[in-house]
């Protein structure tokens, strides 16, 4: 765990009108956030000044914090004042009733200024406010398509595979499709991705698979990333990578095709110096095999458990960060692609978001994961999904095993 501790002067400055008159508590707050919410030393001692408070910014690993605020809330503390929530454990969190509702201590405008803070309501409540609004897209390398003859961006999934091939063929990338393969959540997210652009989705409205049928969304894609793999498209080592890794493999321009592509990594891939293939890097609209273009979003965000000991100064931290200035300078110093839409709106006119009309053109079109909102049991069918596709991708288990297995997992889940 990294750990860094901002000491700052104990005058309130009223620089900042939304903390004029804040009764600040002088005990300290302690913010726990993963790597990718971990704002720059500016920011946060620009906060620490403003608030009047000691902030104790912890750092995490994604998996890692959801042990913590699981173990830390069973034995009845709360992990720290505001912590990181996903949009996949809000069921979870939220039937558990371990976040406080935030309706009447955050500013209504701001939150109708960000469409995915919906994902976080549970039973009607507000759990979490989104720092970031995650939702996926394709990025590639146009130098290697056009390297390798290809004038424009894949729009189905045949026509990227096509593309990789020929990238392949021509010695321009050993393994051109970036997509993760092992047991972790992100290669969960990216079958669900791609189980949408195959057309499909994952439930019905009673929860029931609809992936199991060979002609279904889910079972073809699966059988994409299988078969993109056995045709040496997809690097071996991906059964041991997660999703930040295959970002690296990007990012040092030996993948053509980051499948599964956070948005606000463009900003990132695009920068100098973060990247070697800022000049190259683009980006498209999901690819898919019914002519429209689908994605989800995967949304993060900031709460407060209950029982939070600094529970106001939390309060005053999320308002903080869902401030215009802060969310752009979020997203210039990390990618953080800001939830609320009139900042993006901004960000496009003044030329600062890095394909802008790309990015607000697939927005547009996000939608849930699952239309009737995520269940307390996703974490556990999600475990599953990623155990299985890292078997299959290990040749432990076929399509149809695998397949099997993530329809059987789902069933369990449910039954707990």
């Amino acid at each position: 765990m990294k750990r860094r501790v901002f000491l700052a002067s104990a005058l309130t400055l009223p620089l900042l009108a939304t903390f004029a008159g804040s009764a600040f508590a002088a005990d300290g707050l302690t913010v726990l956030l993963p790597p990718w919410g971990t704002l720059p030393k500016e920011m946060t001692d620009r906060f620490a000044k403003d608030a009047g408070v000691t902030l104790d910014a912890q750092t995490l690993g994604w998996d890692d914090i959801r042990t913590k605020i699981i173990t830390s809330m069973v034995a009845g503390t709360a992990p720290a004042d505001a912590t990181e929530v996903d949009w996949s454990w809000v069921g979870q969190f939220g039937s558990a009733g371990w976040y406080a509702p935030l309706d009447d201590k955050i500013d209504k405008a701001v939150i109708a200024d960000i469409p995915t803070a919906s994902i976080f309501r549970y039973d009607g409540k507000l759990l979490a406010v989104p720092y970031s609004n995650d939702f996926r897209i394709l990025i590639y390398n146009k130098a290697h398509l056009e390297k390798a003859g290809i004038k424009a961006a894949p729009t189905t999934p045949d026509e990227m595979l096509a593309a990789a091939k020929a990238v392949k063929s021509a010695g321009i990338a050993d393994y051109p499709i970036g997509l993760p393969l092992s047991a972790t959540e992100g290669t969960s997210t990216a079958w669900y991705l791609l189980t949408k652009a195959f057309g499909g989705d994952l439930f019905d409205k009673d929860f029931k698979p609809l992936f199991t049928d060979k002609d279904s969304g889910g079972y073809k894609a699966l059988a994409f990333e299988i078969g993109a793999l056995k045709d040496g498209l997809i690097d071996p080592a991906a059964t041991g990578l997660k999703d930040v890794e295959v970002q690296e493999v990007f990012k040092a321009g030996k993948l053509t095709f980051d499948v599964a592509g956070w948005a606000g990594n463009l900003s990132v891939y695009s920068d100098p110096a973060k990247s070697q293939v800022a000049n190259d890097v683009a980006a498209a609209l999901m690819p898919s095999a019914t002519g429209k273009s689908r994605t989800f979003g995967l949304p993060e965000a900031v709460g407060i458990p209950t029982g939070a000991a600094n529970a106001k100064a939390a309060q005053d931290f999320i308002t903080w960060m869902a401030m215009p200035q802060n969310q752009i300078a979020a997203y210039e110093a990390l990618g953080n692609l800001p939830p609320r839409m009139s900042v993006l709106r901004t960000l496009n006119e003044q030329g600062k978001l890095k394909q802008g009309d790309v990015l607000l053109e697939q927005a547009a079109l996000v939608e849930p994961l699952i239309t009737q909102g995520t269940p307390g049991w996703y974490p556990q069918f999600s475990t599953a999904v990623a155990s299985a596709i890292n078997q299959a991708a290990k040749g432990q288990l076929s399509v149809d095993d695998a397949i099997a297995a993530i329809a059987k997992a789902a069933e369990e889940a449910q039954a707990n």
